[in-house]
């Protein structure tokens, strides 16, 4: 069972920052950096963020009761706010291939990276005034691919297509999307991913012409900046260091 920790604010006037999977990572960098800017923030994930100023929607994203069981809170904070960025950044990274892959692990992470941005558009876009936002959190592996990663890699092709069609479809509404693509970023998702190997991270961290990894801080802010940016609305922003191409 998924609680709530939600707590309504009536003002009108409040800038609200939704964003899924802010309990860590670039997630986590974003709500704080909305924080700075005077935004009220939701995170909704299965952990809390443990921040005084982060109210917690706890959900199983994976989960289709689990996100309805949030709706109307995160619905009533939305008819509050006078500006709304959506940020999903929420996802699974899965090691798998196409020769195998479980079809049921497939829909877990289909359902969180996919499913999941694609419901809460549906609940909170009506409600968004003008000048709101619906920001992607995509990846390097939006447009290319590598192996072992199948299912993530196929979600994040997908996140530019969910982005580009929100975009026609928001035609008039004073709305703008765009989907942020990050380098690898150096998130707790990540090490695990990798093993917590520092060789790999190493040999990760050479791929772009800094030679380092990327910080959730510089995800944060590229994401609060195109928040404030619509002429960027349907575009794919590359934030990687400048991937070195083999």
């Amino acid at each position: 069972m998924y609680a709530s920790t939600l707590t309504i604010d009536n003002e009108f006037s409040m800038k609200l920052a939704i964003i899924t999977g802010a309990s860590a990572g670039i997630g986590r960098a974003t709500a704080l950096r909305f924080i700075e800017a005077g935004f009220e923030v939701i995170n909704i994930s299965r952990r809390s963020a443990h921040h005084e100023g982060i109210r917690d929607l706890l959900c199983d994203l994976a989960s289709r009761s689990s996100r309805q069981s949030i709706a109307n809170d995160l619905i009533e904070a939305a008819r509050n706010a006078s500006q709304i960025c959506l940020v999903h950044n929420a996802c699974r990274m899965a090691k798998d291939t196409a020769y195998e892959c479980d079809s049921q692990d497939l829909e877990t992470t289909l359902a969180i990276n996919i499913v999941a941005p694609t419901e809460l558009n549906q609940w909170l876009i009506p409600l968004m005034p003008q000048g709101s936002s619906v920001i992607f959190v995509g990846s390097t592996l939006s447009e290319k691919a590598v192996a072992n990663a199948y299912s993530y890699v196929t979600s994040k092709h997908a996140a530019i297509g969910m982005m580009k069609a929100a975009c026609q479809d928001l035609q008039g509404k004073g709305l703008h999307t765009c989907c942020i693509c990050p380098g690898f970023t150096d998130t707790e998702m990540l090490r695990t991913h990798v093993g917590n190997s520092e060789e790999v991270l190493q040999a990760i961290a050479a791929m772009n012409t800094f030679g380092r990894m990327i910080e959730p801080e510089e995800i944060a802010a590229t994401i609060t900046w195109a928040h404030n940016s619509p002429v960027i609305n349907g575009a794919v922003l590359h934030a990687n260091l400048g991937q070195i191409e083999s």
